[in-house]
């Protein structure tokens, strides 16, 4: 929970920043808080996490973006990058390199049967895909207060209810 909640910062932060200022103070509070989130895992752990460091270039590229040409749009669209990212990483790592991401991620917890590996991960690239979608159908069809607040809590909310219908597909999976 810590950790998730440690993950969630920048975004938390920029949530606060829009609510007081504006998305262009909003996102340069989001860049400092990834940047500095990036320097004290790397104190504290040595290495650093590619979706991090992926994540840190992202907001950096975008933001900066957002920031220098005072256009928004930039930064409402690194969601979705990074979402299309993460699915085009998992199918391409699958198909192309033989190695399942899901599994190399939870298959220290969990065993199971490749086939039910391979559903998890596919199903994992579809879910990002349309998340990427999601975010900018809201981006372009609602207001910024709507899309920001969507990018905390209809995202995290998203995310949630995949983890739990995950752990209840590698629950009864497990058993079969």
């Amino acid at each position: 929970m810590q950790k998730f909640l440690f993950d969630l910062l920048p975004i938390i932060l920029f949530f606060i920043a829009f609510k007081f200022y504006d998305i262009f103070t909003a996102t340069a509070v989001a860049i400092i808080a990834t940047l500095l989130q990036i320097v004290y895992v790397f104190l504290k752990n040595k290495t650093v996490e590619k979706v991090l460091l992926f994540n840190g270039v992202m907001i950096t590229f975008l933001g900066g973006l957002t920031i220098l040409l005072q256009d928004k749009m930039f930064i409402m669209w690194k969601p979705s990058v990074i979402y299309w990212c993460f699915s085009l990483a998992l199918l391409f790592s699958n198909y192309v390199l033989n190695k399942n991401l899901v599994r190399m991620m939870l298959g220290k917890q969990v065993e199971l049967k490749d086939r039910f590996w391979n559903v998890i991960n596919l199903n994992t690239s579809i879910f990002f895909s349309l998340l990427g979608f999601i975010n900018l159908y809201i981006a372009y069809n609602f207001s910024e207060d709507t899309w920001v607040n969507f990018k905390l809590f209809g995202i995290t909310g998203l995310l949630f209810i995949y983890m739990i219908f995950i752990t209840l597909y590698i629950s009864k999976a497990s058993k079969g």
